[in-house]
């Protein structure tokens, strides 16, 4: 019985690999969700464990033919930001014109320390780099669309460009930027996979099981290793 259940795992461990993305695909691209300094330990918003993914994510760069990053890149002021609205705290909700908007504190403000690339990911590799959440009445979470679902931010039109239809999302945070991100581009017709050892989640009133349930719903898969 213990030898019969081993050869399943080692059957199970090679038709996984056999499944893997091909990273070096022409029609693949890694997306790198905002691995800023703000966004890990030490910064002003600051995801639990967010430095442990730079390592793996290094490694699928290495792999990979096709890699494009997002960055937010907020200015003083930015409307998402809690210091903004005097009666309100970092995390609590507010309706905003393009509809219900989280109050977050100061972070990634453009040409700061906070909003820099984390010193320790391979940015050289990065081909196209998006910057989202400059546009101060307005917050971006996805690396296609600002938080109104309808401003773009033109990578659908780069990938197309590049006849790119598969995307394997890495970054921060699985249940903010990294959603949205594959949510988006799942409805704009890519296949989409989200490598969850590479991500990590802020978690803010469950929002990360109920990422994980929109996503599987949309058809993303969820990967649970690291593509080589």
């Amino acid at each position: 019985m213990f030898l019969y259940a081993a050869n399943i795992g080692r059957m199970l461990l090679e038709m996984r690999k056999q499944n893997d993305a091909n990273l070096g695909a022409s029609n693949t691209a890694l997306l790198v969700i905002d691995v800023q300094n703000d966004f890990c330990p030490g910064g002003h918003l600051a995801v639990e464990a967010g430095d442990t993914i730079i390592g793996p994510i290094n490694q699928m760069i290495a792999g990979a033919q096709n890699v494009v990053a997002t960055q937010d890149w907020h200015p003083q002021g930015h409307s998402s930001f809690a210091s903004c609205h005097p009666d309100k705290a970092p995390f609590e909700a507010i309706e905003m014109h393009y509809g219900v908007q989280t109050l977050w504190p100061d972070h990634c403000i453009q040409g700061t320390k906070g909003a820099a690339f984390h010193k320790s990911l391979q940015v050289d590799a990065f081909q196209m780099i998006v910057r989202k959440g400059f546009r101060k009445a307005i917050d971006s979470y996805s690396a296609f669309f600002e938080n109104d679902h309808k401003t773009i931010t033109g990578l659908d039109g780069y990938l197309r460009n590049r006849q790119i239809d598969t995307l394997l999302l890495v970054g921060l945070a699985t249940d903010y930027c990294v959603a949205f991100s594959a949510l988006d581009a799942a409805s704009l017709g890519y296949k989409v996979a989200v490598v969850m050892p590479a991500c990590r989640a802020i978690d803010l009133g469950g929002s990360l099981a109920a990422q994980i349930t929109a996503m599987g719903d949309s058809g993303i898969e969820l990967l649970d290793y690291v593509p080589n």
